[in-house]
């Protein structure tokens, strides 16, 4: 139905040199509105991500675009993910920080400036760069998946802490079991999840 329609999304972009944006949003409210503003904000990611800007730059132009909508505030992280150096660019405006899980390591809330969301006007954005070895795993996500009335939301952090903890298979394996473990059925707020793993140049899968 209509009221079920929302404004959480996510996305994979290639991007010049053999790198590849990562972008997850969350438009705040609900209905037709906040589809509609998503995919907005969601054509205008591709657009910029084809332009090969910093991350903090492609955020700035995106709060520019988002205060011109009537009226659209969202959060958002969107980072760049570079495989001859190993390096993930991350910029964050309001958003739930991402998590890195290193294998056989305790996964890592990353400490980065969160920034204001989209739509506020005029403020920077930071960039931090966080080092990825092969094997690696960064985690976007958005409040969706771990927001309850009942719960502390710190706790709930350390709950999905402790799932990325266990063994693990397909990153589809791994987002199902989050799904299932951290949504209740009668949840209906929407949810977004993108987990991406670093791999070696000219592998698949």
């Amino acid at each position: 139905s209509a009221s079920e329609i929302g404004g959480d999304w996510f996305d994979t972009i290639p991007v010049a040199g053999d790198k590849t944006a990562l972008v997850i949003g969350d438009v705040m409210g609900s209905g037709i509105n906040a589809a509609a503003t998503m995919g907005q904000l969601r054509t205008a990611t591709r657009t910029l991500a084809d332009l090969d800007l910093a991350p903090a730059e492609v955020l700035r132009h995106l709060d520019h675009t988002a205060a011109e909508l009537d009226p659209a505030f969202a959060t958002c992280i969107y980072t760049v993910y570079d495989p001859h150096s190993g390096e993930c660019r991350i910029a964050v405006a309001g958003h739930l920080p991402p998590i890195l899980v290193r294998p056989g390591g305790r996964p890592e809330l990353l400490d980065l400036p969160s920034g204001t969301p989209l739509g506020v006007g005029d403020i920077a954005f930071q960039e931090t760069t966080v080092k990825m070895e092969c094997g690696d795993q960064l985690v976007l996500y958005t409040d969706g998946l771990i927001e309850t009335r009942s719960d502390a939301i710190d706790a709930r952090i350390n709950t999905l802490l402790d799932l990325l903890s266990e063994p693990q298979g397909s990153l589809d394996d791994v987002c199902d079991h989050l799904l299932v473990a951290l949504r209740d059925q009668d949840d209906h707020d929407d949810v977004a999840l993108l987990i991406a793993r670093a791999r070696p140049l000219g592998t698949t899968g």
